[in-house]
């Protein structure tokens, strides 16, 4: 089940307060909060929520410095925040340490958060070549993600991204 998928169908209050688990990525509740409220358009909310769940995951990047999921879910935070570079070097590095040879399962879902990383800080030519890669592979990344979830919203329009999609549409 996505990210999305979960905030979609379970009200935040549902969730454990640890958070939600997607394959070998486990997000801090605050994640989901900040973006349910990004979705929103509550960027002040969806910041506090982000600056949480940072604070979360830097401590298990901490103690955990090759914990690649957790770099990768902190790249997406940092994004969510603005902080550009911080971002970018985390999803990058997280995809580093999950190659796709090492670990096809959380490898693709590494280089779809990159993705999202890259959409996020406006690097979108990096963010299509991330997604052209991860619709590629086998995962879980499909034509109606991409179509309804608002993580892929700073792509929208784009005929490269409309094509990625398209080319994923049911037969």
């Amino acid at each position: 089940m996505t990210t999305m998928m979960i905030c979609q169908l379970t009200p935040i209050a549902a969730l454990p307060q640890e958070g939600g688990s997607i394959e070998g990525f486990v997000f801090p509740k605050s994640w989901f909060q900040g973006l349910i409220r990004r979705a929103r358009g509550d960027v002040a909310g969806a910041n506090e929520s982000f600056i949480g769940a940072r604070a979360e995951m830097e401590k298990v990047v901490r103690e955990q410095p090759n914990y690649a999921q957790a770099i990768c879910i902190l790249g997406l935070i940092d994004a969510g925040l603005g902080r550009k570079e911080d971002a970018i070097r985390e999803g990058e590095q997280a995809v580093g340490l999950l190659p796709l040879q090492k670990d096809a399962i959380n490898g693709i879902l590494s280089i779809e958060y990159l993705a999202v990383i890259y959409a996020w800080v406006g690097e979108l030519d990096r963010a299509i070549q991330q997604l052209a890669v991860a619709t590629k592979e086998p995962g879980d990344l499909s034509f109606g993600q991409l179509k309804l979830r608002p993580v892929w919203d700073p792509l929208r329009g784009d005929p490269r991204f409309d094509k990625i999609v398209a080319s994923l549409a049911p037969k």
